[in-house]
């Protein structure tokens, strides 16, 4: 165990007395047992249904480019037991295996052990699952499993063993939690899941990322939507530079962030046209991405070669949204890239943005994660080679919501969006590119 995993845990068992429960505390056991024990739940972003019988089928979602989705959940039972829950899911963005417990459960003389559970793959070509644990009210924190769990496609049972302590953070409440395990899932697949166990004890098992440093750590995104198409796309992205250069229009402006980056090249084309396209602007943007995947595509290559003018930084919102990331984090994250442009990029000037605002209401709480990031990020400006910039009041009406007319799903700008963000982008950007 890391000496970072020992100090979360030790901060959480903190008397004699609770250290006693813990060696008396049995195991959890999860599956096999009767439909009764949990509440096992099937759904998606739209709609849940309770397993409570052999099988659910759930309604597609209302959403045109899901309605040929598919969701559903059936049980192996033996002696008055459900001993396997099967999950299918075809198209779907996101779709959760729950079983929650109907009485709030004490996790904390766990947290030295382990979650382990059988795991059969029929399918996953396409999909990808996560094993999840709440950590508290409203905090629920999961595991990816594409890389083991493809590798077991076709295999039949395969064990799988996670230390809980991988779903433990500072500030977390094991002490009454709701829902000691779920399977999510993306994208399409079919997997069977059994035997699934909480252990007082520590066993062998799978590593997890170290949450402290995962925001600093070059990789490569891993999500099943994204294993197809990203690593292809940054070797288009070389491409596209290399001709750049050999025709001697060596890009003046690059755009380095995330999906909210790569929409210039789609809903926001037509404003990227006709501002940037004359400074053979390049957008480095890839959906999905975190600073950890920004920090890979950096170090290979991408802005090797090139010398422009500016280089504009957006990232952060999928810190935030994927893993519910301290903002400090977060934060280190994008001085980690700050520091390795300039180190690339010594005479180019940096315009790091705020993160874009998220959420309807000024409350969102993802997007209260983003502000808390970008008053961290603010400091990072020197004024010289690195310049803050915070647009998010364009974006917003005056009540401080945000509208669907310019985020459609109140995280990605529209044609409207764009064109809000260049002209607020404008005074700053057209100093930053006449300064010598």
């Amino acid at each position: 165990m890391s000496a970072v995993r020992k100090t979360v845990l030790a901060a959480l068992l903190t008397t004699s007395v609770f250290s006693a429960q813990a060696q008396a505390a049995p195991d959890i056991t999860i599956l096999p047992a009767p439909a009764s024990a949990w509440r096992t739940v099937v759904g998606h972003w739209e709609t849940q249904a309770e397993l409570s019988g052999d099988s659910v089928v759930l309604p597609a979602p209302t959403a045109e480019y899901a309605r040929a989705s598919t969701l559903g959940a059936s049980t192996l039972s033996s002696g008055g037991k459900r001993e396997a829950v099967r999950l299918d899911w075809k198209n779907l963005w996101s779709a959760t295996l729950r079983f929650e417990s109907r009485q709030p459960l004490d996790l904390r003389p766990y947290l030295g052990g382990t979650l382990e559970f059988d795991l059969d793959v029929a399918d996953l070509g396409q999909g990808g699952v996560r094993a999840k644990v709440a950590c508290g009210d409203g905090c629920e924190r999961s595991v990816n499993l594409i890389a083991p769990a493809r590798a077991a496609a076709g295999k039949g049972w395969q064990r799988v063993a996670l230390p809980l302590s991988c779903f433990a953070r500072e500030g977390a409440d094991f002490s009454k939690v709701s829902l000691p395990f779920a399977l999510d899932s993306t994208g399409s697949g079919r997997v069977s899941v059994a035997n699934v166990r909480i252990t007082r004890e520590a066993r062998p098992g799978l590593a997890c990322p170290d949450y402290r440093t995962e925001s600093v750590t070059p990789a490569m995104l891993d999500e099943s939507w994204a294993v197809d198409w990203w690593l292809p796309r940054h070797k288009e992205k070389l491409e596209e530079k290399r001709k750049l250069i050999d025709a001697g229009t060596p890009p003046q402006i690059v755009f380095i962030g995330d999906s909210i980056t790569q929409g210039w090249e789609k809903e926001g084309r037509e404003v990227w046209q006709r501002h940037y396209a004359k400074l053979n602007g390049l957008a480095l943007g890839f959906g999905g991405d975190r600073t950890e995947n920004v920090l890979w595509r950096l170090q290979q290559g991408e802005i090797d070669g090139i010398a422009p003018n500016v280089a504009v930084l957006m990232i952060g919102t999928n810190n935030s949204g994927h893993r519910g990331e301290n903002p400090a984090t977060t934060a280190a994250g994008i001085k980690r890239l700050v520091d390795e442009i300039r180190q690339r990029l010594p005479q180019t000037k940096l315009l790091l943005l705020a993160i874009f605002p998220r959420g309807e209401k000024p409350d969102d709480g993802l997007r209260a994660l983003n502000e808390r990031v970008n008053t961290l990020i603010a400091g990072f400006a020197d004024g010289k080679h690195v310049h803050f910039l915070n647009i998010n009041a364009a974006l917003l009406n005056a009540d401080g919501t945000l509208g669907k007319d310019v985020m459609p799903d109140l995280l990605h700008p529209n044609d409207k969006g764009y064109g809000l963000w260049q002209r607020a982008m404008a005074p700053t950007l057209d100093k930053l590119l006449a300064a010598p």
